[in-house]
């Protein structure tokens, strides 16, 4: 869990504050510079252990919990307090045409890419993508009354219950892995969109393409071939880096297996899944990588 919502954001933060880098904002760029050079120079141990002593320490105590959404969401050193919502079976469908609205929504941008091969003109991506989206699902919700039962957290005695929970361990892990894996790719994104040419921008701005549309449609999509092998890298890096877990006492697969082998005495086995679970991961992850490396390589004749 922890490593496949910490791919998404770090790519996210890592390719924001790599461009932010290349900005001619001397402000913003130096902001990024600093966290990049902060941060990625600092062991990620060190990280965790702060992450975590600032989650556990400076938050307030639950009877004093921030209420971040009054009534519904909720921080405090027992970590963030969420509603949880009662699944029916509107929402089996919900699911699904969500799924339909994946699939129609990459064939709209592989038609609207060959509309504007053939013609040179641009078709709306943003807002058919939402429709396709949550359209469907968001009509079949309110025709079936939209139902929604949410289960709150209340404070019952020292705690909470009810609700989801975010725990501590969990907070700090995911923060100190996306923080520290998100400057190395930052780095990636940077060296990237340095190696396209710079009559790349000007031929841009030629044909009076702004600067964001210029990025999306033109530079990026050649920098990928620079930024992907070294990406995939920085994901194995993730994925194994979340094995520190252990250090802040966040139950993950190490964690686990460390107490069944203290229980009952097969160590060998018990290392060896955890080596077959890292291994079955990272391979696939790399198996990932290289299918889309492949398919965004140039091909020459």
């Amino acid at each position: 869990v922890i490593s496949v919502i910490g791919i998404f954001l770090a790519t996210i933060l890592g390719t924001l504050v790599g461009v932010a880098r290349l900005s001619t904002n001397w402000l913003l760029a130096k902001l990024a510079s600093v966290y990049v050079e902060g941060l990625r120079n600092i062991p990620l141990l060190l990280q965790l252990f702060f992450w975590y002593q600032l989650v556990s320490e400076a938050l307030p105590p639950v009877r004093q919990a921030i209420k971040l959404i009054p009534d519904y969401v909720f921080l405090s050193q027992k970590g963030l307090r969420i509603p949880h919502i009662v699944a029916n079976d509107i929402h089996g469908w919900m699911i699904a045409l969500l799924l339909g609205g994946i699939v129609a929504t990459v064939l709209w941008r592989r038609a609207a890419a060959k509309h504007q091969e053939a013609t040179g003109k641009l078709r709306p991506i943003f807002w058919p993508t939402l429709g396709f989206l949550f359209g469907p699902a968001a009509l079949i919700w309110l025709f079936a009354g939209a139902p929604l039962e949410l289960i709150k957290p209340e404070l019952r005695g020292f705690d909470f219950q009810g609700g989801g929970t975010f725990s501590p361990e969990m907070m700090a892990l995911l923060v100190g892995l996306v923080t520290y894996t998100s400057t190395f790719i930052a780095e990636n994104v940077r060296a990237g969109i340095l190696s396209v040419s710079k009559g790349q921008w000007e031929a841009s701005r030629a044909l009076g393409l702004p600067n964001g549309r210029a990025l999306r449609l033109i530079i990026l999509p050649q920098a990928l071939r620079v930024i992907i092998p070294p990406m995939t890298s920085q994901y194995l890096n993730l994925t194994k880096n979340s094995s520190l877990a252990v250090a802040i006492g966040y139950p993950d697969l190490v964690s686990i297996l460390n107490t069944t082998i203290n229980q009952t005495g097969q160590g060998i086995e018990g290392v060896a899944l955890i080596m077959a679970a890292y291994l079955t991961v990272s391979l696939s992850i790399s198996a990932f990588m290289n299918w889309y490396n492949k398919r965004i390589a140039l091909v020459e004749r």
